[in-house]
């Protein structure tokens, strides 16, 4: 990813902050005023939401830390260990309480419990908070939709998703699209319940909310998870390193290639390289010096380097 991608991140995740801050304050508003379980499971959304958007700049900003002797290769995973920690507030304090939440308000309508949505006056209030909610979480959308578009390219949605390298913008993408789902949830939730009278949907709203909450930090644990434990360059990219050593005059070919995300923007990469027969260190060291020139032109994102040389046997190591 380019610095251009970086701050696309940045961009769809302060959009997604400001929202959810100002949506999380309107939603906890109309649960006060009517108690409905589907309201408050929305606003601990927003919350958990921008907490999410909060970690998400901060391991922005800790990836930007210069290496130390402690740290040789720098912070560059920061934002990975962030999004990590994202999959877990969803789980807990987005998903875990919504499903909570939802067994109490199924308790209250069992023991037929005064329904203050339902018996008070302002049960228009959740119907305009989560209309209010909708056209800003769709604005919010919208934003990471256009800045994750030249980023993708000609990709799928679903393989953006699943490969991409930075998680800023996959989170926000799928932060944002939970939202959405969510609020219709807590809308057909409230709406239904005054409708038929029956408090019921209210608490069925809330478990569905709680139940994509789940679902989207098990999606987002599981591929962070990957790029913890460290992921490969991509096809394209190893295809360009190689087309690069390949190219390099006095290389023969490449025995064998390793690479390794050590950031968003940061790889690793070490080869074992063969070189043309010599009897000249000189020679040798102009020939790793040219290919490490030839790689980091061809891919900008190689910030460490290590090239063995040895002499073509005819099987790769």
């Amino acid at each position: 990813m380019t610095d251009v991608s970086s701050h696309s991140g940045n961009r769809a995740v302060i959009a997604a902050l400001g929202a959810n801050l100002f949506i999380a304050v309107t939603k906890f508003g109309a649960w006060a005023l009517t108690g409905a379980a589907s309201m408050l499971a929305e606003g601990v959304h927003s919350v958990a939401d921008t907490a999410n958007q909060v970690l998400l700049l901060r391991g922005g900003r800790t990836a930007q830390r210069e290496a130390t002797d402690e740290h040789p290769f720098g912070y560059g995973r920061a934002p990975f260990i962030s999004a990590f920690m994202v999959s877990v507030i969803l789980f807990s304090l987005g998903g875990l309480f919504a499903i909570y939440e939802a067994l109490e308000k199924y308790q209250e309508v069992l023991h037929h419990k005064p329904n203050e949505l339902l018996e008070g006056a302002w049960w228009w209030v959740p119907l305009a908070v989560l209309g209010f909610a909708i056209v800003a979480e769709g604005f919010s959308l919208r934003t990471a939709v256009h800045e994750s578009r030249p980023v993708k390219g000609s990709q799928s949605w679903f393989r953006f998703i699943r490969t991409s390298k930075s998680p800023q913008l996959p989170v926000v993408l799928l932060e944002d699209s939970a939202a959405l789902i969510g609020l219709v949830f807590a809308l057909l939730g409230v709406g239904l319940t005054l409708l038929t009278g029956d408090g019921i949907w209210d608490a069925i709203g809330t478990g569905l909310i709680g139940a994509l909450l789940i679902v989207v930090a098990i999606v987002l644990a599981v591929e962070t998870r990957s790029l913890l434990l460290g992921e490969a360059a991509s096809p394209e990219a190893v295809r360009t390193i190689v087309d690069a050593l390949a190219g390099t005059e006095g290389v023969e070919r490449v025995i064998h290639l390793r690479t390794l995300h050590l950031g968003p923007e940061e790889v690793l990469v070490a080869a074992k390289i063969a070189v043309e027969p010599t009897t000249s260190a000189r020679r040798v060291a102009e020939v790793i010096d040219a290919a490490e020139v030839a790689i980091r032109a061809a891919d900008p994102q190689v910030t460490a380097l290590y090239l063995e040389p040895d002499i073509d046997r005819g099987v790769s190591a």
